[in-house]
Formats: C-alpha cells, structure tokens, sequence
C-alpha cells in the first residue's frame, strides 16, 4: 500500500482521536470518519479505520465493562444486523463522493429529528421514540452507516441519549454495541478488500496511538458535567455530518 507522510500523520492522529472517542466523547468518532475520507478514499479509509476501532473497542469493553445496560442492546442487534447487510450491499455500489453525501445527510436528519423530538412528539401526542418502530429504525440505520463508513455513532448516540443514559453507562453501553457490530463487520470488508495483509500491518503499528488516546479518555470523562455531555455529542455529530456533506 502506497502511503504519504502526510497520510501516516493522519491516519495516527485519527488512531489517538478514535481511542479518546471510544472512552471519552463517542460523536467524535464521526469526525474522525470525516477527516479520513477527506485524506484516502472514502472506501479506503472504510478498511484502514476498522481495525484501529476494534483495539478502541477492546480497551473500552475492558474499562466499562460493569457500566453496560444489556437490555438497550439486545433489542437493537436483530436491527443492526438487518442494516449491516443492506449497507454492505451498497458499499461495492457507490462512489466516494455519493458515499460521504448518504452519510451526512442520515447525520443530520437525526440530530433535528431528535433536537426536536419531545415538541413533535407532544404535537402528535404519541411517543414514538419509545416504539419499537423508532428503535428499529435506528438499529438499521446504525448498522447500514457503520458498515458503509464507520459512522454509526452518531446514530448509536441518539439511541442512546433518548433512552437518557448517565454518560458512564452511555459510552459502555456504547463500547459493547460497536465491539459487536465491528467485529461482525470484518468478513464483509476482507471480501471486499478493504481489510487486507497491508492494511492490518499499518494498522498495528497505529496501537500506541489509539492507547494513548483512549487512556485520555478514561481521564477526561470524569470531568464533563452530565448537562454538558448531551450537548458536546450532539454538536460533534453535526460538525461532522456537516463535514461529509461539504466536503
């Protein structure tokens, strides 16, 4: 694999920045997904970010392992699945720039869907958040956007705001999901080529980093007021769908 300096630079700092997102801030995540499609290919950097999210995961399950509510889980992974094959169907279909546009635009659509959410319910009289027609939907969403993108956690964030989460129990909860879906994503990205020898060696080499970065995490958690922490995911979610979108 034919990489620049400039790429490497990248691609360790988006390792720290994944590892702080996986146990401190998770919409980050998506901006991390942006400033690599802005650097490699969008499917390429599909393939070089999976493995560096998995080591993420890995130390997060390990920390947050007592902070995980199982139930928000187990009734979205039927959906996910559902989502993680429609988007690898689409992944071999799509070019770079339609990819990044799909991505953004499902973003931002959530985020006012859910900004607005309690008006609109309470102008409807009917809770639909609290339907398992809404946490359906977001479970294909959030496996389609993974899969096509390692985007979903700004999906997963919704999901999860919405069930209003502490911010511990959110980003384990959160680091249980994607280890899941991440690991159930690698076949589909080997077979289509995104995961490959090459690949998996740069990527070892990028440890240090995601280490780094996730250990300051643990630290800088503790210290977001929970009446911050709603707000700082969701202005992360929109920069970065904003970021796809634009550019």
């Amino acid at each position: 694999m034919d990489i620049t300096y400039v790429q490497l630079s990248v691609l360790a700092a988006c390792a720290v920045l994944i590892g702080f997102s996986k146990t401190g801030v998770p919409t980050l995540g998506l901006f991390v997904a942006a400033i690599m499609a802005t650097v490699f290919p969008a499917r390429e950097s599909v393939g070089l970010m999976l493995p560096i999210l998995i080591v993420g995961d890995i130390i997060a399950i390990v920390y947050y392992r007592r902070a995980v509510v199982w139930k928000h889980l187990l009734t979205l992974m039927p959906w996910v699945l559902i989502g993680l094959v429609a988007g690898y169907l689409v992944l071999g279909r799509i070019d770079n720039d339609g990819l990044s546009t799909l991505i953004g635009s499902i973003v931002l659509a959530l985020i006012v869907l859910h900004v607005f959410r309690e008006r609109l319910e309470t102008s409807l009289k009917f809770a639909f958040s609290k339907t398992r027609a809404w946490s359906g939907g977001l479970g294909v969403l959030a496996g389609f956007t993974t899969m096509i993108g390692n985007a979903a956690g700004s999906i997963m964030s919704i999901y999860l705001l919405a069930k209003r989460m502490d911010k511990t129990a959110f980003v384990g909860t959160g680091a249980f999901f994607f280890f899941s879906v991440n690991l159930i994503k690698v076949p589909f990205n080997v077979h289509l080529g995104l995961v490959n020898t090459e690949s998996l060696l740069l990527n070892a080499w990028m440890i240090p980093a995601v280490v780094i970065g996730a250990f300051s995490g643990f630290k800088v958690l503790p210290l977001i007021p929970q009446k911050h922490f709603q707000v700082i995911v969701l202005v992360l979610a929109t920069l970065g769908g904003l970021n796809l979108i634009l550019f």
